[in-house]
């Protein structure tokens, strides 16, 4: 029997049918408006009967950027959807009109753990964490192989681990976030800072940018450093350095025997984790009298979240 999973973004929302190997066999997607909640609803109902139509599907999973409550139907607050107390379960069900088909809300960072745990870089372990390194920090936890979720279904919101008192403002309304030190946003910020306190330095950045700082993204600064450029690497450098040293407290509390580091930022590849296992060999407590988890890029890709939730949906 098959699934569909569907990926929720700010912009946009991805549907496929998904097979019990974790292999997409068609899909789809919508553009969506972040703050018409009714419309994404509306969407997602879309993207079913379309993809329906041609398979038997008896599960949708839905994998929504927020606070996803433990009963798996309600986002309980999303920082970029109009979310909050959301019964985004019901209220697709109510649109699709099918009583036996099975509906489940998952984060989507837990979704794209699950389908890094079960079909990616994870599927030979049993304790993983998945970080994935986009605009913000998202995370996903499988310990004895097992999703956590928490009490109240907000378990794994590792960007929110407060690394440094007093340091970056978050958008979670705290300061000194993880998130503010390892995310796509962390490094954009940090790249265009240097542009104007080291205007020599960050020329060739400048000029990929067209002659503007402000056009600094996470991409370019991952180019710029695969061409060789000295800025540019030691920028990611410092992103990877406080990822190893995050994955070192985490260690600490979950010792698990992999990370897995997904998102836009690990196109980077060894640029980030290289200093990231470096900086984890440093802090890591015990070195030397323990096993040490591995540091790894994840492997699925941007179907992580769509193929994750189909099958989460099956559990």
């Amino acid at each position: 029997m098959h699934a569909i999973g569907v990926d929720i973004g700010g912009t946009k929302i991805a549907a496929g049918v998904v097979d019990d190997d974790g292999t997409i066999l068609a899909q789809t997607r919508r553009d969506t408006d972040p703050d018409d909640a009714a419309s994404i609803d509306a969407a997602i109902a879309d993207v079913y009967r379309e993809l329906s139509a041609s398979y038997e599907v008896r599960q949708v999973g839905l994998a929504a950027a927020g606070f996803v409550a433990s009963d798996r139907a309600r986002v309980l607050f999303a920082p970029n959807i109009a979310w909050r107390e959301y019964p985004l379960r019901d209220n697709v069900a109510a649109l699709i009109g099918d009583e036996d088909l099975r509906i489940v809300v998952e984060n989507d960072a837990n979704a794209a753990g699950w389908a890094e745990f079960r079909f990616g870089v994870g599927r030979d372990v049993q304790d993983m964490v998945m970080l994935t390194l986009g605009t913000g920090l998202g995370g996903a936890i499988v310990v004895d192989g097992r999703l956590t979720r928490g009490a109240w279904g907000v378990a794994a919101e590792i960007g929110h681990m407060r690394v440094v008192p007093g340091g970056h403002y978050c958008g979670c309304g705290h300061e000194g976030c993880w998130e503010q030190y390892v995310s796509g946003s962390a490094l954009v910020r940090d790249a265009r800072a240097a542009a104007m306190t080291q205007p020599e330095r960050a020329a060739g950045l400048v000029a990929l940018a067209g002659g503007s700082a402000q056009h600094i993204d996470g991409p370019l600064v991952t180019r710029a450093a695969q061409a060789g450029d000295a800025l540019a690497v030691e920028l990611l450098a410092e992103v990877g350095r406080w990822v190893g040293e995050g994955c070192a407290s985490v260690s600490a509390v979950l010792d698990p025997e992999v990370f897995v580091i997904g998102g836009g930022v690990s196109a980077a590849g060894d640029l980030v984790v290289a200093p990231a296992r470096k900086a984890f060999d440093a802090q890591l407590s015990g070195r030397g009298h323990r096993p040490e988890a591995g540091i790894v890029v994840a492997a699925m890709g941007n179907d992580a979240g769509m193929v994750g939730a189909a099958d989460l949906a099956r559990v």
